[in-house]
Order: structure tokens, then sequence, then C-alpha cells
């Protein structure tokens, strides 16, 4: 099922997502709905924030075939290396929208899986970004918010622009 991702100044993208207490078949329908979700939007992730439910759940996948899903179910980053990578970056509750963030480039994520057995994947580049956007949304932080004030603003009027003509 697709779910309605929430857009940029939406109040809800500022929630700080709970932990998952217990990974269920809602939680595993939830994560297949945002699977279904982010490649709809050709994303390459998406947290559950984004889909106004406020738990601790990211969805990833960077294969151009559908064939590398990554779940994350309470991620937890420790930083490996401290360089910082300037990357182009996007968002699927930002649309249209692409700028230099600079994020650390090597990580390891502890996280659980869709089963709920844990489990620790070293990231680098685009995925150590990734996961840091992704989680970035679990605690109520967008990439414009690494942006100039000027920028966030110019960002937040055009789309509040398209809102109203949606509406």
């Amino acid at each position: 099922m697709i779910l309605e991702i929430l857009e940029f100044p939406d109040p809800r993208l500022r929630t700080i997502a709970k932990s998952v207490a217990e990974v269920t078949d809602d939680t595993r329908k939830l994560i297949d709905d945002m699977f279904d979700t982010m490649y709809d939007a050709a994303g390459i992730g998406l947290a559950a924030t984004q889909v106004n439910v406020h738990e601790q759940i990211i969805v990833m996948d960077h294969s151009d075939d559908k064939s590398d899903q990554r779940v994350f179910i309470n991620p937890v980053i420790e930083v490996l290396e401290g360089d910082l990578q300037d990357m182009q970056e996007g968002c699927l509750s930002v649309p249209g929208f692409y700028e230099e963030v600079s994020r650390i480039d090597h990580v390891l994520i502890k996280a659980l899986d869709r089963n709920g057995e844990p489990f620790e994947v070293e990231a680098r580049d685009l995925l150590a970004v990734c996961i840091q956007h992704e989680m970035d949304h679990l605690n109520g932080k967008l990439f414009v918010d690494y942006l100039s004030p000027l920028k966030r603003t110019r960002i937040r009027k055009k789309l509040e622009k398209q809102h109203k003509i949606r509406a």
C-alpha cells in the first residue's frame, strides 16, 4: 500500500520517533508499505516519520532492481572515522530540491532487522550518508536544517506555494 509522504514544512516531520518495543506482523506490514511507498516515489531511503508513523524504522534500497532491501529498526550509529564528506542530498519530504550536506563517511550501524534480530553493518559513502539522513528524520531533523536560513526559507516558500496549488 502506498502511504502519504509528509512534506516540509509539515510540523509532524519534527516529531521524535519512539523505539520499537517489539517487531510484530504489523511492523512488518508497515515495512512492506514503506518499501512500496519509497519505490513509488523513486527514493532510496524512507524513515517511518516521513509517513507519519513515529517509530524508529528505516527502509533503504540503493540498487537499480530492488534487490538490496535493508531494514533498520531502532538504529544506532557509531562513528568509525571522522572524515566529513560533502554529498548532494535530496529528500522525499523535500521534493525537487538537492543541496550539498557534509556528513561522516564511515560509520557502524547497529539495529534490528525486519524479524527483530540484531545486526551490525559497516557503512561508507552513500550508505553512510543515507543512514545518517534517515536517522535525522527519526530525530525530527531534515537535511534543510544543515542549510543557511536563506536557502531553507526559499525552499519552504516554494514548497508552500506548490502545496497551495495542489490543494
